[in-house]
């Protein structure tokens, strides 16, 4: 809607919400898990027991990226297993966060006042840098 107010001034007034407003759920990346399983395969032949852990480790990173749902609202982030909130992590508490290896990331640090947190991107690793950027910048 556009107005002219006493001074003669042109005020545009939009309806527009920032991304940092919205709840954004990430799309999961079966990158990592993919790389562990198919990397296991000729482990297995050569060390089977290297192979093996490899494998049930990707296996395991899958099964994670199927259940998990990661949210980002506009105080937190929630991560949820199903339709059960897990944890809830307050971005006012975080102080730092990081994601390693640009070109493949495969690792996403953050830390909160109180605690240090590692974990494998096993989701959108664009949607996760951007929905970050947004809403806890780095300090």
């Amino acid at each position: 809607m556009r107005s002219t107010n006493k001074a003669g001034f042109l005020s545009v007034t939009t309806s527009y919400t920032s991304n940092s407003a919205s709840t954004i759920e990430l799309k999961p990346s079966y990158n990592i898990p993919l790389v562990l399983v198919i990397a296991a395969i000729p482990l297995l032949l050569v060390q089977p027991w290297v192979g093996g852990a490899f494998a049930l480790f990707g296996l395991f990173l899958m099964f994670q990226a199927v259940t998990l749902r990661l949210l980002f609202t506009a105080t937190d982030l929630d991560i949820y297993r199903g339709d059960k909130l897990i944890r809830r992590f307050p971005y006012s508490e975080w102080q730092n966060w990081r994601i390693f290896w640009n070109s493949f990331p495969i690792l996403f640090y953050f830390k909160e006042v109180k605690s240090i947190h590692f974990l494998p991107i096993l989701f959108n690793p664009n949607t996760l840098k951007t929905c970050l950027e947004e809403r806890c910048p780095r300090i």
